[in-house]
């Protein structure tokens, strides 16, 4: 009898075949990683093989769900999509919000995981137990909201879908997987599910799952309920996340330019809102308008409270999510300060399906190189609009030689251009980074550089540690360091559990009310202690998966860029990251992971991961 919120099942589908077998998941596996992304990470660790080609038909994809999925706890219905990265190498997950993830998991399973390459372009129906392959070449070039349009119509109510768009099936390398306009979108999901011949995913609720204690869940889902209302989730239900840009300029913490600059000038355009403080803090109402934008509605995620979700119009009509990331990635990143371009690059990006934070990043690094002369195409500008959604095209259909070697990310179209382009190629592991400038955020520039995904904010938010007040972002140390590691131990509970990041703010103990949570669902008895444990174990288990994937200690470092060119500051501070300090806040971060001097874990440690 499995615990409380798991079917202790996985289904294991063959689309080279056509066949598939449902599989028992361990109890003891099911309490130690939890669900999301860390059980994900053991399920690649078993189901893989050691070296593989990420875009190879032996390569699994994942789609894993957790105990709280199916529950009452606002944001729980969550799903993490875990594979090897084709842009990286290593270690994927995405999170994403929808009713997929009810759905899936109550097809009687805690995971779906797909390996094989099916014959012709398909879809995988996923009925309980049942699985079949059907034909798809129909879908073939669409976005996945049109995909998903036609299928749902096709195949009747009840079905929800995950859905590749024309970049996944032309092998973007950052392409997504989407499903009721989200997104699981970066390291290039929508690749490997494209590399199978599988346009979408559909899968249909034929059962239902217990909890331990309904009545403590219920209890628990009615405070956090109301937890969610209060100020803590308050930008995010009134601004959404698009008040960080001005936020984040103000501190000179805004990658611009492919990280020439750390403030934009065209921000304002971008996010005309009444100012907060620094840390991003905003006062009052959302505006009507975010210059030349108007909002024109509100969303939220299933089964979420917050609602921190803003659509927004622009002058000529077109509607797309405005989110801080998009609107950096698209706009000062590759200095457009137009807001009916940024809206459109980014309508454009989710209709090819692919990473909003990866093509801004890849285009901007193309932008420099044909500033430098290093690239032929004198059209692709710093801040011309047009140019930004020409090559978003050509990106999406691979149609030109420019296109394609785009297509492959930063990394390895700096390794084809050659000079120093690698240089200033902006990503870590290959993979793109956010909206964070490092050399004026240290906390974030280990967390960026550590980090088991590659360059990224959700798997490690160390600006919270910047952005505390306790500590001095210019001046990196051990008490970064610890910082870092917290808010990595944090975030991978909640990636596991899996509830959403903007909650954060809601919890006073986290660790003790997150296993208080667990324990009410499962029925374990669940300490803070023990799940304080479990977070060190997914976080060191990533790592092992990645050296066993080819991880080298180089990987653990940022871009030569943001360690030889200080900023200035209006404060008149230089904003300094020396090569030597980033060195020192990795070899303590090594230590506090109990890692030798080049990051690798001792074999004890391996042994407790308990991945054999």
């Amino acid at each position: 009898m499995p615990a409380g919120g798991y079917f202790g099942r996985v289904l294991v589908a063959d689309v080279t075949s056509g066949t598939s077998q449902s599989r028992p998941l361990p109890d003891s596996v099911l309490r130690r990683y939890i669900g999301g992304s860390g059980l994900g990470t053991w399920l690649l660790w078993q189901l893989g093989t050691p070296g593989g080609d990420p875009l190879g038909p032996r390569a699994p994809l994942a789609f894993v769900f957790s105990p709280l999925v199916g529950t009452p706890l606002t944001t729980s219905a969550k799903f993490a999509v875990v594979a090897k990265s084709p842009l990286t190498g290593m270690l994927t997950d995405a999170l994403a919000s929808s009713q997929f993830a009810i759905a899936g998991k109550l097809t009687g399973h805690d995971a779906i995981v797909i390996h094989g390459r099916a014959p012709e372009l398909s879809v995988l129906l996923v009925d309980g137990d049942r699985t079949r392959l059907i034909g798809a070449t129909h879908l073939a070039g669409m976005t996945a909201a049109d995909a998903d349009r036609h299928l749902r119509g096709e195949l009747g109510r009840g079905w929800r879908v995950a859905a590749i768009g024309p970049a996944g099936e032309q092998g973007v390398r950052y392409a997504t997987i989407s499903h009721d306009g989200r997104h699981a979108g970066r390291g290039g999901l929508g690749a490997v599910m494209g590399a199978k011949n599988l346009k979408a995913i559909a899968v249909r609720a034929g059962t239902k799952v217990a909890t331990a204690d309904p009545a403590a869940v219920l209890a628990a889902a009615r405070d956090l309920r109301e937890r969610s209302f209060g100020p803590a989730t308050a930008k995010y239900r009134e601004l959404g996340t698009l008040a960080n840009l001005l936020a984040f300029n103000a501190i000179s913490a805004l990658p611009t330019r492919n990280f020439q600059a750390a403030t934009f000038d065209g921000a304002a355009e971008l996010a005309e809102q009444p100012a907060g403080n620094a840390a991003g803090d905003v006062p009052g109402a959302v505006p009507e308008d975010v210059r030349g934008m108007r909002r024109v509605a509100r969303s939220s995620c299933a089964s979420c409270t917050i609602g921190c979700e803003h659509i927004y119009r622009s002058r000529g009509g077109q509607q797309a999510r405005v989110e801080y990331e998009n609107v950096f990635a698209l706009g000062p990143m590759c200095g457009v300060s137009d807001p009916d371009a940024v809206l459109a690059a980014s309508a454009r990006c989710d209709e090819l399906g692919i990473d909003t934070i990866s093509a801004g990043g890849t285009i901007a690094w193309a932008m420099e190189c044909a500033q430098r002369g290093l690239i032929d195409a004198p059209w692709l500008r710093f801040g011309d609009s047009a140019a930004l959604l020409r090559i978003l095209d050509e990106i999406g259909g691979r149609g030109t030689p420019l296109g394609s070697l785009l297509a492959e990310g930063s990394r390895r179209a700096s390794r084809t251009v050659g000079g120093d382009s690698a240089s200033f190629a902006p990503h870590v592991k290959g993979l793109e980074m956010p909206g964070y400038e490092p050399r004026t955020l240290h906390s974030m520039a280990l967390g960026l550089a550590v980090n088991a995904r590659g360059a990224d904010h959700n798997r490690s938010g160390a600006y919270e540690a910047d952005l505390s007040g306790d500590l001095d972002r210019l001046d990196g140390g051990d008490a970064h360091v610890a910082g870092a590691v917290e808010t990595e131990d944090r975030a991978a509970v909640m990636d596991s559990l899996i509830l959403c990041k903007f909650l954060r703010g809601v919890f006073t103990d986290p660790f003790t009310e997150w296993a208080g949570l667990l324990s009410a669902v499962t029925g374990w008895e669940v300490s803070s202690g023990e799940l304080r444990e479990t977070a060190r174990r997914i976080v060191m288990a990533k790592r092992v998966y990645n050296i066993r994937e080819g991880w080298q200690p180089a990987d653990d470092w940022l871009p030569e860029r943001l360690l030889n060119e200080p900023l200035s500051l209006p404060s008149g501070r230089v904003a300094t990251l020396t090569a030597g300090r980033l060195r020192a806040m990795i070899a303590s971060y090594y230590k506090m992971r109990g890692l030798d001097l080049e990051g690798r874990p001792d074999p004890a440690i391996v042994y407790d991961l308990g991945l054999a």
